[in-house]
């Protein structure tokens, strides 16, 4: 009996170049994606990894945060004993310069250049034996004395003068302020001051009395000299210097004659 033959397999045959590029070109394409997105994706999930990695404790939120530190604070405390508070801080022995003490090294600098123009002004060597020239003098911010006169005014300097020849060349002295003039210690209250004490005044100058001005000056005289002269030693004619002048007798006003002794 005869079968039926089965239907032979169509016959395959290797495409042709052309061919396939026309399938090519008829498939539908895949869409391309921007490279920025495509990092950003990575980003995201690089992220979503390390974020999946961390700890639990370090996912708590700023609240539990703040809250864990008030708690830790209020259980703190601070004993200090009874002695230790009563320690009073300690700077190895430094201490400030003062206001005063600055104040008085100014005046320590001034009176170093006092004596400095003092030394080079001859006076030493003219006579002048003041024990006070380095001082500062008024116009300095100088004070009083321990003749209770201003610093090398006219009046310190002659009363002086008037304690050195009476004998008295260091405290306590005899002829201050209160015993000299006490009426007053300008010089053109001395005049008057004499009076009181009831003390020579005179037109006629001897050595040693006070050449009296009523411009408010007074000198000491040194000589008496011919021609109707006085050669007369005083402080402040210049200002808080020694000097000398020669004056006609005429041109003082009045000589106050030494106090008794």
């Amino acid at each position: 009996m005869l079968r039926r033959s089965e239907p032979a397999a169509p016959a395959t045959r290797k495409l042709r170049r052309s061919e396939l590029r026309s399938i090519r070109r008829s498939a539908p394409k895949a869409p391309r994606k921007h490279p920025v997105s495509v990092l950003v994706t990575m980003v995201a999930v690089t992220g979503m990894f390390a974020v999946a990695g961390l700890p639990a404790y370090a996912m708590s939120t700023k609240t539990t945060t703040l809250a864990a530190d008030r708690a830790s604070t209020s259980s703190q405390s601070i004993i200090v004993d009874a002695q230790s508070a009563s320690i009073a801080p300690t700077r190895d022995g430094y201490r400030a310069t003062t206001p005063q003490q600055l104040a008085e090294m100014s005046k320590d600098a001034l009176r170093a250049d006092n004596n400095a123009e003092y030394l080079a002004s001859g006076a030493r060597e003219l006579g002048d034996d003041y024990p006070w020239p380095y001082e500062l003098a008024t116009f300095q911010g100088g004070g009083l004395s321990p003749l209770n006169y201003f610093y090398r005014e006219c009046v310190d300097f002659v009363a002086w003068r008037l304690n050195r020849d009476a004998g008295y060349y260091a405290e306590p002295y005899k002829w201050v302020w209160s015993t000299l003039t006490p009426t007053g210690g300008n010089a053109y209250q001395w005049k008057y001051a004499w009076q009181s004490h009831g003390w020579t005044i005179s037109s006629t100058p001897i050595v040693g009395s006070v050449a009296w001005f009523s411009s408010n000056h007074v000198s000491y005289v040194k000589a008496v000299l011919d021609g109707g002269y006085v050669l007369v030693e005083e402080y402040n004619f210049n200002p808080g210097v020694y000097g000398q002048r020669t004056l006609a007798i005429a041109d003082v006003d009045a000589f106050l004659y030494p106090p008794p002794a």
